[in-house]
């Protein structure tokens, strides 16, 4: 019997960015492995037309939650949505709606966020920080509240090298920012966000940092635990393998190296890739819940959901499992896992390469898919690439150490059968198996591929290849002619390579003679 999942029996949740990948997986796991739990609180807003009901019924129908209606049937019934706008002050909700929550919460797990790296300070303070601070004190109001757990991220503090499971004061106060954000206009908050980061590298992370402060100062007496996990991807074991429902992160790297739009990327290979599955990413918050609210520590603890430090993948052998798995499917060329620190020299080389390299054939594409009446379409979705690659490239050129002290005691305390349901462990990862599912998953899941498509997916892999050959042969002669028009050097080289080939191809021929 799960000690964790019959803490969860008969308790009210609430959970904020219950929309989000993380949010739906805890709501997956929590239902499925307490099926006997009261009620799940979410907070929500109409979206693209839809009312709060019809955004929990597409929620419960898919594929995600199959395994939970056969085990808890009337789950719909369970889920209690509640109109909310974090990006107000008090959140919008409704005085009745308000009362319910304070009166009857008992655990919170708070893991709405923008994920953005580009977006504005405002609106990344205001989801990320003051929030989170509203958040803090509406928890300080309800009576029947066990514990409350908060989700950063590993790259909160990533402009350090070693990361201890502690919080890291930033050099601004949270409080301070926040009360500027109120009568600063927006052209001037923009121009001194560069000055506030500092050397974080984007305003995702250092919002994150400015979160975790802001709950160490607003805990007041609350039971409070932070969950730091890294890049999140798909699932390892739970509800399946290879689940995944966003192009976030390395899911859209694995789309474009699966469609043949990126044969390339910037990265130092033997850089630790911190992938954690979303599976793991969630058992260790329901697992650190049940510890805070039963145990209740003296301080408040923090726990890194890492992989680096316990079964380290570095990005060079990901790339290799991800083309292992493609040729399975999809013959991609291995010049994926090329970094273009070999055939590149700084970064001003590196942006051109991109143009030139990637977008022009893109656009050769796009020109026959209007010879032959198509929507034109390969121009966009590559910038679209370039500029999620270029985002990612500080974390895909760099390697952190994280301490997880707190982690591996948390898993010492639990029982064998906790161990076993709620999983954290990622020293038992097999990393290919892993991939081979994650790459399969984004094209099941997240694509919605049939697999009887795979010849259609060869035929356009080779299309594209095709074309990236001729576009980089025409590119590397007409460059050469310019270089044998305006150099002598060049000259020099290239009749040294006419000349020596032709004494190889001579002394061939006359060998070949003389064998007969």
């Amino acid at each position: 019997m799960s000690v964790i999942a019959a803490f969860y029996g008969g308790k009210s949740i609430l959970i904020t960015g219950a929309t989000g990948f993380l949010g739906k997986v805890l709501m997956e796991k929590l239902f499925r492995t307490s099926p006997d739990l009261k009620v799940i609180y979410i907070l929500v807003r109409p979206k693209a037309g839809q009312t709060l009901q019809q955004r929990v019924f597409q929620i419960l129908n898919s594929k995600l939650f199959e395994k939970v209606k056969e085990v808890c049937p009337n789950v719909h019934e369970k889920i209690r949505a509640i109109y909310a706008d974090l990006n107000q002050n008090d959140f919008a909700i409704s005085k009745e709606d308000m009362q319910e929550l304070l009166s009857c919460t008992n655990i919170i797990f708070h893991c709405a966020a923008t994920v953005r790296f580009d977006d504005t300070l405002r609106h990344a303070v205001q989801l990320n920080v003051t929030a989170t601070r509203q958040l803090l004190l509406m928890a300080s109001q309800m009576p029947k509240l066990e514990a409350f757990i908060h989700i950063s991220t590993a790259y909160s503090n990533c402009n350090l090298k070693h990361i201890d499971e502690v919080i890291y004061p930033c050099p601004v106060e949270p409080k301070k920012i926040i009360d500027s954000l109120e009568w600063l206009d927006d052209a001037i908050i923009e121009e001194i966000a560069p000055k506030l980061i500092r050397d974080w590298p984007n305003i995702y992370t250092y919002t994150k940092a400015l979160g975790e402060m802001v709950v160490q100062q607003e805990s007041r007496n609350l039971n409070i635990a932070i969950i730091r996990p890294s890049i999140v991807g798909a699932t390892w074991q739970e509800p399946f393998p290879g689940w995944v429902d966003n192009i976030n992160g390395p899911n859209g790297l694995i789309i474009a190296a699966g469609k043949g739009f990126l044969l390339a990327i910037k990265t130092t290979p033997m850089a630790v890739a911190d992938l954690i599955p979303v599976d793991t990413a969630i058992n260790l918050p329901l697992a650190v819940g049940w510890y805070a609210a039963v145990h209740r520590p003296k301080s408040m603890l923090v726990y890194h959901c890492t992989s680096g430090n316990l079964n380290p993948c570095n990005w060079d052998k990901m790339g290799v499992q991800v083309l292992a798995t493609f040729e399975i499917q999809i013959p991609l060329e291995r010049a994926f896992r090329r970094p273009y620190a070999d055939f590149t020299t700084s970064n001003f080389t590196t942006q051109y390469w991109n143009a030139i390299s990637h977008q022009a054939p893109a656009i050769i594409y796009d020109f026959y898919l209007w010879l032959t009446g198509r929507k034109l379409r390969m121009t966009k979705v590559m910038n679209q690439i370039l500029r999620t690659a270029s985002m990612l490239e500080y974390f895909l050129n760099r390697s952190w150490e994280w301490s997880t002290y707190n982690t591996e005691m948390l898993m010492s305390e639990l029982s064998p059968e906790d161990q076993r349901v709620f999983n954290f462990d990622v020293r038992q990862l097999n990393w290919l198996e892993y991939i081979e599912n994650y790459v399969l998953g984004v094209k099941k899941y997240l694509l919605k591929e049939d697999m009887a498509g795979i010849p259609e997916a060869k035929q356009h892999l080779k299309r594209l290849r095709n074309i990236h050959y001729l576009f980089n042969t025409a590119l590397f002669l007409i460059v050469w002619r310019l270089l044998i028009a305006r150099s002598q050097m060049a000259r020099n080289v290239w009749f040294f390579i006419v000349s020596f080939c032709y004494k190889f191809l001579s002394y061939f021929r006359a060998s070949s003679t003389l064998k007969v």
